[in-house]
């Protein structure tokens, strides 16, 4: 008996011991693991347990936090004008997480980043007071693009030559964060998923597609840089039509009337000739293409602002008649609406591409600067001169060209359009693009836009950069310039 019982106690202390070893090893070595754990609801009533943090748009708050009732979580997010600003901010949603800046800064928003304990709340464990988010968002551009864009499904994106701040961005249809922040908004989410025309996308950047003509300021700017040809004024070899190397299809050119044989780089983009680029490509061939693209920010996978923006694509193995239509644009090239607002930009100053960036700053609730983003964190990517003659090409295009939508009395811009073929042999709605800078003569404020319209309604015939996309970035460079 007493064996038994020796045995049955040496038992009950070996299953002790092994209680709190594993004790030991969740309170020491997976605390942490299981506090951070994305299905640990004490996280997410932390996350919600006050009153967030709050993005600013031009010193006010474009965000707030409502009382809920009958729930553990305490808080929920709700929006000032949440479809005017749903590209800038995303959303935090109580039921479907969070995303953009809500999510990038959703710890000093929520309050539980570290960075805001003082010495006492770190001995106490007590949750600290949130941060907030300042933006680089101009309220007048982002409302400029908004309306501008209307019921069209495409985007907007305006950025500040010098600085690289990111002053708009806008992308239709939008969809209001306030509906899908509780926890009982699932019938508003699946609507949302359900929408053929996907309002949770952000097609200013994660939506890169066909940039058509607008890329044919990246060829110019390589042609120039290569000395292909010194001036924007000197005449090319460019046979129009254009035979696609080793095919039997000619690359024409929207206007059949246009002067594009032989034409100089000034006239090809004022007329956007694609033999004169389609040509230009193959000449220079890809790899010097491809090189001068990425330059601009192409082929770039980590291109955060701070939200990180998919990559535009500049291919690679390609032949010639696929580098002939590359040079146009099309083939496989693709584009978000933020890359080609860098590529005006960077020749809007200069050559220098400033780092695009939407937040200024990260501050505690004391206003104290836990993170800030500098302005003019800049790269040369093409001379001052090359900078200097397409941007006095891009003159010509809204002057004389196919850009005249976009003028600005009192006001230098530059432009170029862009019609991109859609679908299997271009049986869909062509994408309008226009890209430009607008420069005040009189007090030197300057501003770089792309805009892209996917989908108007408008008729095929009517689908052009200059009819569709110029006279919304106009209105964006209007409101910048005022600022």
């Amino acid at each position: 008996m007493n064996k038994a019982i020796r045995r049955t106690s040496v038992f009950c202390l070996l299953m002790v011991l092994a209680l709190l070893v594993r004790a030991t090893w969740l309170q020491a070595y997976q605390a942490q693991a299981l506090a951070d754990n994305e299905h640990n609801r004490r996280k997410t009533i932390a996350q919600y347990a006050q009153p967030l943090g709050d993005i600013i748009v031009a010193g006010k708050p474009v965000t707030g936090s409502k009382r809920t009732v009958d729930s553990d979580l305490a808080y929920k997010r709700t929006y000032t004008e949440g479809a005017l600003y749903s590209a800038v901010t995303g959303y935090s949603s109580q039921a479907f997480g969070t995303t953009q800046l809500e999510g990038i800064y959703s710890h000093v928003l929520d309050g539980t980043d570290d960075r805001l304990k003082n010495p006492m709340d770190a001995l106490t464990n007590k949750q600290a007071s949130p941060g907030d988010v300042l933006t680089t968002i101009d309220p007048d551009v982002q409302k400029a693009a908004y309306e501008a864009l209307g019921d069209d499904k495409g985007a907007a994106v305006a950025i500040d030559p010098a600085t690289g701040q990111i002053l708009g961005m806008v992308s239709t249809p939008s969809y209001d964060p306030s509906t899908i922040s509780g926890t009982t908004d699932g019938d508003a989410w699946q609507a949302l998923l359900n929408d053929k025309d996907k309002p949770l996308v952000n097609r200013a950047l994660r939506q890169p597609l066909a940039p058509g003509s607008t890329f044919k300021l990246v060829v110019a700017a390589a042609a120039l840089e290569d000395g292909l040809y010194d001036s924007v004024d000197v005449r090319t070899d460019s046979p129009n039509p254009y035979r696609l190397p080793g095919t039997t299809r000619d690359l024409e050119n929207e206007n059949p009337s246009a002067p594009c044989e032989n034409a100089t780089l000034r006239t090809a983009l004022q007329y956007s000739c694609n033999n004169v680029f389609g040509k230009i490509a193959v000449d220079l061939g890809q790899d010097k293409v491809k090189a001068m693209a990425e330059k601009f920010g192409f082929n770039d996978e980590k291109l955060d602002v701070p939200v990180r923006a998919y990559e535009s694509v500049y291919p690679s193995g390609m032949d010639e008649a696929q580098t002939a239509l590359s040079g146009i644009g099309q083939f496989e090239v693709t584009a978000t609406p933020l890359q080609i607002a860098m590529v005006s930009a960077t020749l809007a100053n200069g050559g220098e591409l400033a780092a695009p960036h939407m937040v200024a700053k990260v501050t505690d609730a004391e206003g104290d600067t836990l993170q800030e983003f500098a302005d003019g964190d800049t790269k040369r990517v093409v001379s001052k001169s090359t900078a200097e003659q397409l941007r006095s090409a891009m003159v010509t295009v809204v002057e004389e060209g196919t850009g005249t939508n976009a003028r600005i009395a009192g006001a230098e811009v530059g432009g170029k359009t862009g019609t991109a073929q859609n679908g299997v042999g271009n049986s869909k709605s062509p994408y309008a693009w226009f890209t430009s800078y607008a420069k005040d003569r009189s007090s030197d404020k300057e501003v770089a836009v792309a805009v892209i319209v996917e989908d108007s309604g408008a008729a095929r015939s009517e689908v052009s950069g200059n009819g569709l996309a110029a006279p919304i970035a106009q209105k964006m460079m209007k409101a910048a310039l005022a600022r």
